[in-house]
């Protein structure tokens, strides 16, 4: 298991199951936050918002696990902004919906 794929903290090491560990580690905060990108771009396309094309869609499916947590920190201490740098990384490896992620949302919308 990845450092990033259980939650960090001595409450966690004495009392929290594994599952629980891994229901608040960073693996699951992250692809929940792109579950919640696709989602998005899945429900506007159907509205009728033209950008959004199934290659784009594709894409973002493809990638809902793969965060590259080195880009991410890179990216954050550039924006200074963890969504945003998050919606960056994504973005570098879909690059056909990296105009369309997080489109008309605010950051509340993912945290």
């Amino acid at each position: 298991m990845s450092t990033h794929a259980r939650y960090q903290s001595p409450l966690t090491s004495r009392y929290a199951s594994q599952e629980m560990a891994q229901n608040f580690s960073e693996d699951k905060r992250y692809s929940t936050w792109r579950k919640l990108w696709l989602n998005l771009a899945i429900a506007e396309k159907q509205l009728g918002l033209t950008d959004i094309t199934d290659e784009a869609i594709q894409q973002m499916r493809d990638h809902l696990d793969d965060i590259d947590y080195e880009t991410a920190a890179a990216e954050e201490k550039k924006r200074r902004h963890d969504v945003m740098a998050h919606v960056h990384t994504f973005g570098n490896i879909a690059p056909a919906a990296a105009p369309i992620i997080h489109l008309g949302a605010t950051s509340c919308y993912v945290t």
